[in-house]
């Protein structure tokens, strides 16, 4: 990695309503400027009023599956960031609501890494790489099959690797 990240002076929204997980992403995204709320109605005037490069949202706390179809619907590369809400079923829904890529909390010390991949990216998903990424953690988190449990997932991964086909 470069000593200048892909970030620097990237508008970013943060959305929580834990306090020290926005002071977390602070710290861990010094390089940014950011806004951040802590609740549904606050992040929502700042969805309407602002743009941004890249939004950062939980799940639950702040109706995260609702900002996330106005972030969507704005066109700003869209993040989920959660810890109570991190099953199949969320990153399932997450990916038809037009999140480019979902992050646990726990692994909120690699936020920079996965956001420098959306932004490298040009803000499309990035969920091969995440996939990629934090298949071991999945695994342990959701079970060793849990893609194979959900036709949604697998029809999900080949259309991925179609598109890098395509794209290729």
């Amino acid at each position: 990695m470069s000593s200048e990240s892909h970030l620097k002076d990237k508008v970013i929204l943060v959305v929580d309503d834990e306090p020290d997980v926005l002071e977390t992403v602070e710290e861990e995204l010094d390089m940014c400027l950011m806004h951040k709320a802590t609740d549904f109605d606050t992040a929502q005037q700042y969805l309407l009023s602002y743009t941004y490069d890249i939004v950062i949202l939980d799940i639950m706390g702040v109706n995260g599956f609702e900002l996330l179809k106005t972030s969507v619907s704005r066109g700003f590369p869209t993040v989920m960031l959660t810890a109570h809400a991190l099953s199949p079923e969320s990153l399932k829904k997450s990916i038809k609501l037009g999140a480019v890529s979902f992050l646990p909390k726990e692994k909120m010390s690699e936020l920079r890494s996965f956001l420098e991949d959306v932004v490298l990216g040009g803000g499309k998903s990035v969920w091969t790489k995440l996939f990629d990424k934090l298949e071991g953690y999945f695994e342990k988190r959701f079970g060793p099959d849990w893609k194979e449990r959900d036709k949604f997932f697998q029809e999900f991964e080949e259309q991925l690797k179609k598109d890098i086909e395509d794209n290729a």
